[in-house]
Protein backbone atom coordinates (compact mmCIF):
# COMPACT_ATOMS: atom_id res chain seq x y z
CA UNK A 1 0.00 0.00 0.00
CA UNK A 2 1.96 3.18 -0.93
CA UNK A 3 2.26 6.21 1.32
CA UNK A 4 -0.24 9.41 1.66
CA UNK A 5 2.80 11.38 0.65
CA UNK A 6 6.27 10.60 -0.48
CA UNK A 7 9.51 11.43 -1.84
CA UNK A 8 10.44 10.29 -5.29
CA UNK A 9 13.43 11.04 -7.66
CA UNK A 10 13.48 14.86 -6.80
CA UNK A 11 10.16 15.25 -6.20
CA UNK A 12 6.66 15.03 -3.53
CA UNK A 13 4.20 12.84 -4.62
CA UNK A 14 1.10 12.54 -2.50
CA UNK A 15 -2.29 11.05 -3.03
CA UNK A 16 -4.69 13.66 -4.37
CA UNK A 17 -7.47 13.80 -1.78
CA UNK A 18 -9.74 15.98 -3.49
CA UNK A 19 -10.08 12.76 -6.38
CA UNK A 20 -11.01 10.51 -4.13
CA UNK A 21 -13.48 8.26 -4.14
CA UNK A 22 -13.95 8.45 -7.84
CA UNK A 23 -10.12 8.07 -9.10
CA UNK A 24 -7.18 7.30 -7.06
CA UNK A 25 -4.53 10.03 -8.05
CA UNK A 26 -1.05 10.70 -7.59
CA UNK A 27 0.56 14.07 -7.67
CA UNK A 28 4.23 15.23 -8.38
CA UNK A 29 5.24 18.26 -6.85
CA UNK A 30 8.34 19.93 -7.59
CA UNK A 31 7.80 23.05 -6.23
CA UNK A 32 7.23 24.93 -2.95
CA UNK A 33 3.86 27.19 -4.53
CA UNK A 34 2.45 23.84 -5.71
CA UNK A 35 2.69 22.23 -2.30
CA UNK A 36 1.49 25.05 -0.98
CA UNK A 37 -1.55 25.50 -3.01
CA UNK A 38 -2.16 21.16 -2.65
CA UNK A 39 -2.29 22.04 0.70
CA UNK A 40 -4.69 24.79 0.99
CA UNK A 41 -6.64 22.85 -1.38
CA UNK A 42 -6.68 19.87 0.69
CA UNK A 43 -5.27 17.76 -1.67
CA UNK A 44 -3.00 16.60 0.97
CA UNK A 45 -4.35 17.21 4.97
CA UNK A 46 -4.52 15.50 8.10
CA UNK A 47 -2.42 16.77 11.09
CA UNK A 48 0.55 13.81 10.97
CA UNK A 49 0.21 13.59 7.05
CA UNK A 50 0.68 18.03 7.44
CA UNK A 51 3.85 17.29 9.64
CA UNK A 52 5.35 14.98 6.55
CA UNK A 53 4.63 17.80 4.00
CA UNK A 54 5.76 20.26 5.95
CA UNK A 55 9.50 18.26 6.37
CA UNK A 56 9.37 17.15 2.92
CA UNK A 57 8.66 20.83 1.40
CA UNK A 58 11.09 22.03 3.57
CA UNK A 59 13.53 19.21 1.89
CA UNK A 60 12.29 20.44 -1.47
CA UNK A 61 13.41 24.00 -0.66
CA UNK A 62 16.91 23.68 0.38
CA UNK A 63 17.37 21.14 -2.82
CA UNK A 64 16.87 23.76 -4.92
CA UNK A 65 17.71 26.98 -3.37
CA UNK A 66 21.95 27.42 -2.12
CA UNK A 67 20.37 30.57 -0.42
CA UNK A 68 19.36 29.94 3.33
CA UNK A 69 17.18 32.75 3.85
CA UNK A 70 15.27 32.09 0.79
CA UNK A 71 14.51 28.12 2.44
CA UNK A 72 13.66 29.83 5.47
CA UNK A 73 11.17 32.71 3.50
CA UNK A 74 9.56 28.91 2.07
CA UNK A 75 9.94 27.73 5.38
CA UNK A 76 7.43 30.36 6.57
CA UNK A 77 5.26 30.39 3.81
CA UNK A 78 4.66 26.49 4.58
CA UNK A 79 4.41 26.73 8.52
CA UNK A 80 1.44 29.34 7.70
CA UNK A 81 -0.31 27.58 5.03
CA UNK A 82 -3.29 26.27 7.22
CA UNK A 83 -3.23 27.96 10.77
CA UNK A 84 -4.52 25.47 13.15
CA UNK A 85 -2.64 22.19 12.83
CA UNK A 86 0.37 22.17 14.61
CA UNK A 87 2.41 19.51 13.14
CA UNK A 88 2.53 21.37 9.83
CA UNK A 89 4.70 24.26 11.98
CA UNK A 90 6.39 21.13 13.44
CA UNK A 91 7.50 19.39 10.41
CA UNK A 92 9.14 22.37 8.89
CA UNK A 93 10.80 23.55 12.57
CA UNK A 94 12.02 19.51 12.60
CA UNK A 95 13.60 19.28 8.83
CA UNK A 96 15.39 23.28 9.14
CA UNK A 97 16.85 22.60 11.90
CA UNK A 98 19.20 20.69 9.62
CA UNK A 99 19.71 22.93 7.06
CA UNK A 100 23.30 24.22 8.45
CA UNK A 101 24.15 20.98 7.83
CA UNK A 102 22.98 20.82 4.40
CA UNK A 103 21.06 20.13 1.80
CA UNK A 104 20.62 16.40 1.79
CA UNK A 105 20.53 16.54 5.86
CA UNK A 106 17.31 18.24 5.76
CA UNK A 107 15.72 15.67 3.58
CA UNK A 108 17.43 12.75 5.66
CA UNK A 109 14.71 14.54 8.54
CA UNK A 110 12.23 14.94 6.34
CA UNK A 111 12.73 11.06 5.40
CA UNK A 112 12.96 10.39 9.20
CA UNK A 113 9.55 12.03 9.29
CA UNK A 114 8.26 10.03 6.73
CA UNK A 115 9.39 6.84 8.43
CA UNK A 116 8.37 6.95 12.01
CA UNK A 117 4.97 8.72 11.12
CA UNK A 118 3.75 4.86 11.30
CA UNK A 119 5.19 3.05 14.21
CA UNK A 120 4.23 6.70 16.57
CA UNK A 121 0.19 5.98 15.18
CA UNK A 122 0.36 2.01 15.21
CA UNK A 123 1.02 2.27 19.33
CA UNK A 124 -1.32 5.36 20.25
CA UNK A 125 -3.97 3.56 18.25
CA UNK A 126 -3.12 0.08 19.74
CA UNK A 127 -3.20 1.65 22.94
CA UNK A 128 -6.66 3.63 22.29
CA UNK A 129 -8.59 0.25 21.21
CA UNK A 130 -7.06 -1.28 24.54
CA UNK A 131 -8.27 1.05 26.40
CA UNK A 132 -11.60 0.82 24.92
CA UNK A 133 -11.85 -2.76 25.12
CA UNK A 134 -11.19 -2.46 28.88
CA UNK A 135 -13.65 0.33 29.23
CA UNK A 136 -16.06 -0.82 27.12
CA UNK A 137 -18.53 -4.03 28.24
CA UNK A 138 -20.01 -4.61 24.73
CA UNK A 139 -18.23 -7.24 22.51
CA UNK A 140 -17.66 -6.62 19.00
CA UNK A 141 -17.84 -2.47 19.55
CA UNK A 142 -19.47 -0.43 17.72
CA UNK A 143 -17.40 3.07 16.71
CA UNK A 144 -18.32 6.20 15.59
CA UNK A 145 -15.86 8.45 14.04
CA UNK A 146 -15.76 12.34 12.56
CA UNK A 147 -13.85 13.44 9.21
CA UNK A 148 -11.01 11.26 8.42
CA UNK A 149 -7.97 9.97 10.88
CA UNK A 150 -7.33 7.05 8.75
CA UNK A 151 -3.70 6.28 6.55
CA UNK A 152 -5.06 9.27 4.19
CA UNK A 153 -4.48 11.96 7.11
CA UNK A 154 -1.11 10.20 7.85
CA UNK A 155 1.88 8.96 6.00
CA UNK A 156 0.57 5.11 6.42
CA UNK A 157 -1.38 3.83 8.64
CA UNK A 158 -3.99 6.21 10.94
CA UNK A 159 -5.46 7.44 14.48
CA UNK A 160 -8.55 7.15 15.41
CA UNK A 161 -8.71 4.66 11.99
CA UNK A 162 -5.92 3.05 12.98
CA UNK A 163 -7.53 1.97 16.00
CA UNK A 164 -10.45 0.33 13.94
CA UNK A 165 -7.61 -1.61 12.26
CA UNK A 166 -6.35 -3.39 15.65
CA UNK A 167 -10.00 -3.68 16.34
CA UNK A 168 -11.53 -5.39 13.42
CA UNK A 169 -7.95 -7.57 13.33
CA UNK A 170 -8.68 -8.79 16.85
CA UNK A 171 -12.35 -9.69 15.53
CA UNK A 172 -13.89 -7.11 18.54
CA UNK A 173 -15.41 -4.48 15.78
CA UNK A 174 -19.29 -5.03 14.86
CA UNK A 175 -19.18 -1.63 12.77
CA UNK A 176 -18.42 1.96 12.43
CA UNK A 177 -20.78 4.81 11.67
CA UNK A 178 -18.94 7.57 9.97
CA UNK A 179 -19.88 11.33 9.81
CA UNK A 180 -20.15 12.35 6.25
CA UNK A 181 -18.18 15.38 7.47
CA UNK A 182 -19.83 18.76 6.21
CA UNK A 183 -19.30 20.93 4.27
CA UNK A 184 -16.50 18.96 2.23
CA UNK A 185 -17.64 15.18 3.04
CA UNK A 186 -13.84 13.90 4.34
CA UNK A 187 -16.09 11.17 6.35
CA UNK A 188 -17.89 10.03 3.26
CA UNK A 189 -15.17 10.74 0.64
CA UNK A 190 -12.50 9.74 2.59
CA UNK A 191 -13.50 7.48 5.42
CA UNK A 192 -16.02 5.52 3.74
CA UNK A 193 -13.74 4.63 1.35
CA UNK A 194 -11.10 3.80 3.51
CA UNK A 195 -13.38 1.53 5.20
CA UNK A 196 -14.50 -0.01 2.26
CA UNK A 197 -10.68 -0.98 0.73
CA UNK A 198 -10.40 -2.99 4.43
CA UNK A 199 -13.28 -4.86 4.20
CA UNK A 200 -14.96 -2.83 7.61
CA UNK A 201 -18.49 -3.26 8.08
CA UNK A 202 -19.75 0.71 8.15
CA UNK A 203 -22.85 3.16 8.11
CA UNK A 204 -22.67 6.42 6.36
CA UNK A 205 -24.40 9.01 8.43
CA UNK A 206 -25.10 12.44 8.41
CA UNK A 207 -23.15 15.14 10.74
CA UNK A 208 -26.37 15.84 12.58
CA UNK A 209 -27.68 12.10 13.08
CA UNK A 210 -24.86 11.22 15.38
CA UNK A 211 -26.09 12.26 18.02
CA UNK A 212 -29.71 10.31 17.31
CA UNK A 213 -27.36 6.92 16.57
CA UNK A 214 -25.63 7.64 20.10
CA UNK A 215 -28.96 8.48 21.92
CA UNK A 216 -30.37 5.65 20.41
CA UNK A 217 -27.60 3.24 22.09
CA UNK A 218 -26.13 2.34 18.72
CA UNK A 219 -22.60 3.37 19.43
CA UNK A 220 -20.51 2.44 22.45
CA UNK A 221 -17.76 5.02 22.11
CA UNK A 222 -16.33 8.01 19.82
CA UNK A 223 -12.74 7.97 18.50
CA UNK A 224 -11.43 10.82 16.82
CA UNK A 225 -8.21 12.87 15.53
CA UNK A 226 -7.10 15.68 16.30
CA UNK A 227 -5.16 18.78 14.24
CA UNK A 228 -4.03 20.58 17.62
CA UNK A 229 -4.17 19.93 21.54
CA UNK A 230 -3.06 22.38 23.87
CA UNK A 231 -1.25 22.22 26.98
CA UNK A 232 -4.93 21.78 29.02
CA UNK A 233 -6.03 19.15 27.01
CA UNK A 234 -8.46 20.78 24.95
CA UNK A 235 -8.73 19.32 21.63
CA UNK A 236 -8.74 21.32 18.44
CA UNK A 237 -10.38 19.00 15.69
CA UNK A 238 -12.51 19.01 12.41
CA UNK A 239 -15.55 20.91 12.97
CA UNK A 240 -18.49 19.21 14.39
CA UNK A 241 -16.37 17.25 16.43
CA UNK A 242 -17.25 19.43 19.93
CA UNK A 243 -21.02 18.29 19.35
CA UNK A 244 -20.20 14.74 19.26
CA UNK A 245 -17.98 15.37 22.59
CA UNK A 246 -21.10 16.77 24.32
CA UNK A 247 -23.62 13.91 23.03
CA UNK A 248 -21.20 11.21 24.12
CA UNK A 249 -20.77 13.11 27.86
CA UNK A 250 -24.74 13.10 27.52
CA UNK A 251 -25.11 9.25 27.18
CA UNK A 252 -22.21 8.35 28.95
CA UNK A 253 -19.79 6.16 26.35
CA UNK A 254 -16.22 7.05 25.99
CA UNK A 255 -15.31 9.85 24.07
CA UNK A 256 -11.78 9.11 22.88
CA UNK A 257 -8.84 11.13 20.78
CA UNK A 258 -6.25 9.27 19.09
CA UNK A 259 -3.02 11.57 18.38
CA UNK A 260 0.95 11.49 17.94
CA UNK A 261 2.42 14.01 20.53
CA UNK A 262 3.81 16.23 17.92
CA UNK A 263 0.46 17.49 18.08
CA UNK A 264 0.47 18.79 21.38
CA UNK A 265 1.50 22.41 21.66
CA UNK A 266 2.72 23.28 24.84
CA UNK A 267 3.33 26.80 23.79
CA UNK A 268 -0.43 26.99 23.79
CA UNK A 269 -2.25 26.48 27.18
CA UNK A 270 -5.69 26.57 26.55
CA UNK A 271 -8.11 25.72 23.18
CA UNK A 272 -8.52 29.71 23.74
CA UNK A 273 -5.20 29.91 22.40
CA UNK A 274 -6.04 27.67 19.03
CA UNK A 275 -6.52 29.84 15.89
CA UNK A 276 -9.40 28.50 14.05
CA UNK A 277 -9.22 28.57 10.04
CA UNK A 278 -12.18 30.17 8.46
CA UNK A 279 -12.57 29.19 4.42
CA UNK A 280 -13.99 30.27 1.71
CA UNK A 281 -17.86 30.68 2.19
CA UNK A 282 -17.92 28.88 -1.06
CA UNK A 283 -17.53 25.35 0.47
CA UNK A 284 -20.99 26.22 1.87
CA UNK A 285 -23.09 27.95 -0.70
CA UNK A 286 -21.80 25.74 -3.29
CA UNK A 287 -21.82 21.55 -3.99
CA UNK A 288 -20.16 20.27 -6.48
CA UNK A 289 -19.43 23.58 -8.27
CA UNK A 290 -22.94 24.28 -7.89
CA UNK A 291 -24.86 27.28 -6.15
CA UNK A 292 -27.58 26.00 -3.41
CA UNK A 293 -28.21 29.27 -1.56
CA UNK A 294 -28.78 32.72 -2.27
CA UNK A 295 -25.96 34.44 -3.58
CA UNK A 296 -25.97 36.86 -1.15
CA UNK A 297 -26.30 34.57 1.76
CA UNK A 298 -23.42 35.28 4.24
CA UNK A 299 -21.63 31.96 5.79
CA UNK A 300 -19.37 31.31 8.90
CA UNK A 301 -17.74 28.48 7.81
CA UNK A 302 -14.35 27.45 10.43
CA UNK A 303 -12.80 24.68 9.48
CA UNK A 304 -11.85 23.32 13.36
CA UNK A 305 -14.03 23.66 16.69
CA UNK A 306 -12.10 23.02 20.27
CA UNK A 307 -13.31 20.12 22.43
CA UNK A 308 -12.45 21.36 26.15
CA UNK A 309 -10.30 18.83 28.03
CA UNK A 310 -13.24 17.75 30.58
CA UNK A 311 -15.43 15.86 27.46
CA UNK A 312 -12.61 14.09 26.71
CA UNK A 313 -12.31 10.38 28.20
CA UNK A 314 -8.43 10.00 27.14
CA UNK A 315 -5.98 11.48 24.69
CA UNK A 316 -4.36 8.51 23.29
CA UNK A 317 -0.77 9.18 22.07
CA UNK A 318 2.70 7.12 21.57
CA UNK A 319 3.77 7.72 24.56
CA UNK A 320 1.08 7.24 26.84
CA UNK A 321 -2.15 8.95 27.98
CA UNK A 322 -2.23 12.43 27.71
CA UNK A 323 -1.27 14.51 30.08
CA UNK A 324 1.80 12.10 30.65
CA UNK A 325 2.44 10.55 33.81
Amino acid sequence: MRRTIDWADGAIEILDQCALPHEVRVLRLTTVDELIAAIRRLAVRGAPALGAAGALGTALSALRHRDEDAVRADAKRLADARPTAVNLGWGVRRALNRLPEGPQFVLEEAMAVLDEDERVNRKASERAAEFLLDRCARRPLRLLTHCNAGRLATVGWGTALGVVWHLQAAGQLEYVFADETRPLLQGARLTAWELGEAGVPYRLLPDSAAASAIARGLVDAVVVGADRIAANGDVANKVGTYPLALAAARHGIPFVVVAPMSTVDSQVPSGDGIVVEERAAEEVTHVAGRPVAPPDAAVFNPAFDVTPADLVTAIATEDGFFPLE
